[in-house]
């Protein structure tokens, strides 16, 4: 089974979306630290999805944590310049519903 962590507030419902499709979801808030990442169960995750990009800095975590991890980023915002490189994918929720996302990350 596929494993993701959605990281940050997700008001467009893309976690629900993900458990629609077969993924299971964890889901954190507030400052994304190693300990809270690992407490999530980074370590098995297959994907981490992060819609506060305030917290940027949990992609190099992630990515260091887990170099396998897929890292998605759903934001309106623009991905900082220091981990454009360790994302995989980043979308705009204003072009990319999440059902469209859910089913292509699925």
């Amino acid at each position: 089974m596929t494993r993701a962590i959605v990281a940050g507030p997700d008001d467009a419902g893309l976690g629900t979306a993900l458990e629609t499709e077969g993924i299971e979801v964890c889901r954190v808030e507030g400052v994304l630290t190693a300990a809270v990442l690992d407490d999530a169960g980074l370590a098995d995750a297959d994907l981490f999805v992060l819609t506060d990009l305030d917290e940027a800095t949990a992609i190099t975590v992630a990515k260091d944590r887990n170099p396998d991890v897929r890292v998605v980023v759903y934001s309106h915002d623009s991905l900082p310049e220091f981990v454009r490189g360790q994302a995989d994918l980043a979308m705009d929720p204003d072009l990319f519903g999440v059902d469209m996302v859910a089913e292509e990350l699925a």
